[in-house]
């Protein structure tokens, strides 16, 4: 099954001013490669199948409320981020076994649609390592 097709597919409504807007959730080719590998050891391994259903389970929560994940101070988004995919809002999102799903929100094909832009699914070393939190 095509990750994205599946994704661009379920679509839920997001209200803002009377207008109702279509929600989009796609993953980035890093964050794609991630949910693959998560699921092809999913059969075998029940950490991966935890974080993997987390995943599935907090994509329905943000195509339910945009607004859900955690929103990161705009000084602290990577500039690996703003430099690749030009963001400028980012919002983290807890997922089991100390994973984060990072993703931002950023304007569709048409007026009446939104995309939340899955950029990372990583676990917390590689989160701290990447927002320059050291261990104590």
């Amino acid at each position: 099954m095509d990750l994205q097709y599946k994704h661009k597919t379920q679509k839920s409504n997001c209200r803002r001013a009377g207008v109702v807007k279509k929600t989009r959730v796609i993953l980035s080719p890093e964050a794609e490669e991630v949910y693959r590998h998560l699921n092809r050891q999913a059969e075998k391994s029940k950490t991966e199948r935890t974080i993997l259903n987390g995943i599935n389970n907090k994509i329905e929560l943000i195509k339910e409320n945009i607004h859900y994940g955690n929103p990161v101070a705009k000084k602290l988004i990577p500039e690996e981020y703003k430099e690749k995919y030009g963001i400028t809002n980012l919002f983290r999102v807890e997922l089991p076994n100390y994973w984060r799903m990072l993703y931002s929100l950023v304007d569709g094909e048409t007026k009446i649609e939104i995309i939340a832009f899955v950029l990372d699914i990583i676990d917390h070393e590689k989160y701290n390592k990447k927002f320059g939190y050291k261990r104590k």
